[in-house]
């Protein structure tokens, strides 16, 4: 080993995959042991803490043998703690079980509750009391409106479905004022229209529900919209939507 920088690499790698990369040399093998065995209980017990129902649900072995696949094969672009959980998701999509092929959007359904619980509230300047057809609705930053191919929030030790279901599972994860984070199931037309509202920075409430009226095939836009202000509303009172935009 010519500089320190080549002895840490070596010892690195023999920690991360000791069965494809030998022991450095002149380290006692039992240091070494206890490093490994630390370093791979550390990742275990933290990722076992993000993904508690893929932990469950996942036989011992099974469990053990992925975290050692994770720690052998994937580059974290983060030191910290707090987003490794999102590395391990990122590691399942490129990765995708063939034996469990809900098992990269389980763990970004329990790592999104996790960063819900953590993210900060940075919602936009807002007039609460504004008129949501009028003025530009603004969904709340700790609203998340997500869509799966499988029901990841069904799927646990006793149900592991084969196949997914013919329709998307769309959730909407909301953290109330509390810090507690709820989860509920959204019909694919109120799906749509907070996805609508998320990105929107410019049409007013009246088009979006234009637009949600186009897409769902209502040609009587008036009715639509009479039908829909009150969950408009609705959707404001329960603090998914914070108001209007300043």
């Amino acid at each position: 080993m010519s500089t320190l920088h080549d002895q840490l690499h070596h010892l690195v790698a023999h920690l991360r995959d000791p069965a494809a990369h030998p022991a450095p040399p002149d380290i006692d093998t039992r240091r070494l042991a206890v490093y490994r065995e630390l370093l791979l209980n550390n990742l275990d017990g933290l990722l076992a803490g993000n993904f508690p129902v893929i932990r469950q649900t996942l036989r011992d072995a099974d469990w053990h043998a992925l975290i050692r696949r994770f720690l052998a094969q994937h580059r974290c672009h983060t030191p910290l703690f707090t987003r490794i959980g999102r590395e391990f998701v990122a590691f399942l999509e490129a990765e995708p079980s063939a034996a469990r092929p809900w098992l990269a959007e389980l763990a970004h359904y329990e790592w999104a509750e996790l960063d819900l619980q953590l993210r900060e509230d940075t919602a936009p300047p807002h007039d609460p009391i504004g008129d949501l057809l009028t003025g530009t609705p603004v969904l709340s930053p700790l609203a998340w409106p997500l869509a799966y191919r499988w029901p990841v929030h069904r799927i646990g030790p006793d149900f592991q479905p084969d196949t997914p279901l013919p329709a998307s599972t769309q959730l909407l994860l909301r953290r109330d004022a509390e810090g507690h984070v709820q989860f509920s199931t959204l019909s694919p037309l109120l799906y749509l229209l907070l996805e609508r509202i998320g990105h929107n920075t410019h049409f007013d409430g009246r088009e979006l529900l234009r637009q949600l009226a186009d897409d769902a095939g209502h040609s009587d836009h008036a009715q639509f919209l009479h039908e829909a202000v009150p969950m408009l509303a609705q959707l404001r009172d329960t603090g998914i939507v914070l108001g209007t935009l300043c």
